[in-house]
């Protein structure tokens, strides 16, 4: 499946002035790394995110997102958000911000 390279360039656009963004082709589409750290990914028309566990239980439950499920398994702090959750400019930023705040504290798979 080709990821759309229009919300890609927008994910380009909003980590401008993110520290060390790396893109790199995975999970069917471009996955931004922050600080060595999976951040954002682009993924057909969807935006998937990692973010707080905490937050994406509850967040899951909403219309236009959905778990990130991988070997059959339910990734805590991994979600799909859907094209109809981010189409504004406020709510892209919204999201984008989320994953932000996460990647400071989230594990580096970096071994």
């Amino acid at each position: 499946m080709a990821y759309n390279e229009t919300l890609a360039n927008r994910v380009r656009e909003a980590l401008a002035d993110a520290p060390n963004v790396e893109e790199k082709k995975m999970f069917r589409g471009v996955t931004f790394m922050v600080d060595d750290k999976m951040c954002v990914s682009v993924s057909g028309d969807e935006l998937m995110l990692r973010l707080d566990p905490e937050i994406t239980e509850q967040l899951v439950e909403e219309n236009g997102t959905r778990p990130m499920i991988h070997g059959g398994k339910h990734m805590k702090g991994f979600i799909y958000i859907s094209e109809e959750r981010f189409r504004n400019k406020k709510d892209f930023d919204h999201w984008i911000k989320l994953a932000l705040d996460y990647n400071p504290i989230a594990k580096s798979s970096k071994k």
